[in-house]
């Protein structure tokens, strides 16, 4: 199976943690979010993957060593396509039009999801969904009662459907794909327009009746903004905890300080007279003292001293000091009180 996950994104709603990062690599209980998406998709498809397509917008040697690193890991081939202007999600999964044979996944790499992959047959295209409270912020589909889906929408103003779809897409024929991309993609699209990869399913469904089977994740972790990040990284901490995955470095240091499970700390941490937890994850190289840090992410080599941190997003080599604050801070911010 190839395995095409697309992460050109501008990731705006991240910002300005995107600025110097891009979003896929924003790390969730201690890993990057795309590390974390291949390593569920590996472990819970019933088909092995051989081959993944990386689409980016920036080939710099740092990530595409990265991201080759991550495919030798489950022994799959890492190609790389060149996304070179935003033009929506179709467009994004088309530059990698060359993997579009036989079967294939689609996986957007600001999405996490617990559950098994589960499938009617390898032999049917499927669409992972999940209900949520407020359609109207997702894209969705409706289904008949055969569970085959019959209508996508992108965010509905009226109500459709309750069924998000979660951004994980199987089709057992990639060539289908491909045909219904190149045909929307000769549409001319408007200034400011984009293309949404639903317009192109929408086009498959109309051709055929039950192209796509609706399948239910079991819990699904949308990242695209830093509330979502923040949650996301308690889920990952609380399952990852369940499970008995060691979380803290053998390299992290604690002198009089408490951990309050689950709490991750990455190599060369040092903790120095506080109290870490629950649901914390701090990166590497990162110094805190005489602070109390709760349902927050710490990046790499922040340093923290004598703050009161709940609900806190800090990116790499930030400085803070002297504060009581939800506070969210990009990367090289220094802040004291």
């Amino acid at each position: 199976m190839h395995l095409i996950i697309p992460m050109a994104g501008q990731g705006k709603r991240l910002r300005p943690y995107t600025l110097s990062t891009p979003k896929p690599l924003l790390p969730v209980a201690g890993k990057p979010i795309v590390e974390r998406l291949i390593e569920q998709i590996h472990a819970t498809c019933p088909l092995p993957i051989q081959t993944i397509g990386f689409v980016v917008s920036n080939l710099a040697p740092s990530l595409v060593n990265f991201l080759e690193q991550l495919a030798a890991g489950i022994h799959a081939q890492a190609i790389f396509f060149k996304q070179t202007e935003p033009k929506g999600t179709a467009d994004a999964v088309h530059c990698a039009k060359s993997l579009l044979r036989g079967p294939t996944m689609v996986a957007f790499a600001d999405t996490l999801f617990w559950g098994d992959l589960s499938m009617p047959t390898t032999s049917q295209s499927v669409i992972w969904v999940k209900k949520v409270q407020d359609p109207s912020a997702f894209g969705v589909v409706r289904c008949n009662a055969k569970r085959y889906v019959t209508e996508l929408v992108e965010k509905p103003e009226q109500f459709v459907s309750d069924l998000a779809i979660v951004g994980l897409y199987y089709f057992a024929q990639g060539e289908r794909l491909a045909e219904a991309l190149e045909t929307l993609m000769r549409k001319p699209l408007p200034a400011g327009a984009e293309y949404p990869l639903t317009d192109a399913l929408t086009d498959m469904c109309c051709q055929k009746d039950g192209a796509f089977f609706a399948q239910e994740i079991n819990e699904w972790m949308d990242c695209g903004n830093q509330d979502a990040m923040l949650w996301a990284n308690e889920r990952v901490l609380h399952a990852l905890h369940q499970r008995q995955t060691p979380l803290v470095s053998k390299t992290a240091q604690l002198h009089q300080s408490v951990l309050l499970p689950p709490v991750y700390l990455g190599e060369q941490v040092v903790i120095k007279r506080s109290v870490i937890g629950p649901y914390v994850s701090i990166g590497a190289g990162s110094h805190v003292q005489d602070v109390r840090i709760q349902h927050s992410i710490v990046q790499r080599a922040a340093h923290i001293a004598r703050a009161q941190l709940r609900q806190a997003y800090i990116g790499d080599h930030v400085q803070l000091e002297g504060t009581t604050l939800s506070v969210r801070l990009g990367d090289y911010s220094t802040m004291r009180c």
